[in-house]
């Protein structure tokens, strides 16, 4: 007999690694990467451009996503 207390943990670690999921597939982008940031004209290092639709370097995504959080 399976204790329920073990039965809810697993069905809210299951329930967790489904809305781990969800959010990792909608953050991920689609498309090529730019090899160079649309705001500073820098180089996208290639390791950053592999994951697909980069437009920025790392410092100034982090600059944008700063200003959206406002």
């Amino acid at each position: 007999m399976v204790c329920p207390f073990d039965r809810a943990q697993a069905i809210e670690q299951r329930q967790r690694d489904q809305a781990i999921t969800a959010v990792l597939d909608r953050a991920r982008s689609s498309g090529p990467s730019l090899t160079h940031c649309e705001d500073c004209g820098g180089e996208i290092p290639e390791a950053r451009r592999a994951l697909g639709g980069k437009t920025r370097c790392v410092p100034c995504q982090s600059t944008f996503e700063k200003g959206r959080q406002r």
